[in-house]
């Protein structure tokens, strides 16, 4: 019997990789504001603002504002994971290009 929605579908691709965009450019959009707050949160504003996307996205697609099946948990296990990966790769990449005064500060050793 073959499955209504594989796990391993274009689809599921297409959903990881559209949270995985999202989340790095709304989170690219928040390091470039002028207000810290947004600034120090940037990957968690960007995760969720692509988690609300992904979520509208299958609330289209259940009233069927899309050509689709309608809602799947599938995809919103499959948007997570595309938050989940740009969360890492933002992070990854943050702390690599800290400056040694802010690490320094954060370790609580004098820049010299």
């Amino acid at each position: 019997m073959e499955e209504k929605d594989p796990w391993l579908a274009p689809d599921k691709v297409y959903h990881v990789l559209f949270c995985f965009t999202l989340t790095i450019v709304f989170s690219t959009l928040a390091i470039l504001t002028r207000y810290p707050f947004l600034r120090r949160h940037a990957i968690w504003i960007g995760s969720i603002a692509s988690l609300l996307a992904g979520a509208a996205k299958e609330a289209a697609d259940e009233l069927g504002y899309f050509r689709s099946a309608g809602a799947s948990a599938r995809d919103a296990v499959a948007d997570v994971v595309g938050v989940l990966l740009a969360s890492f790769v933002l992070s990854v990449f943050r702390s690599s290009t800290r400056p040694d005064t802010e690490m320094s500060q954060i370790r609580g050793i004098p820049p010299v």
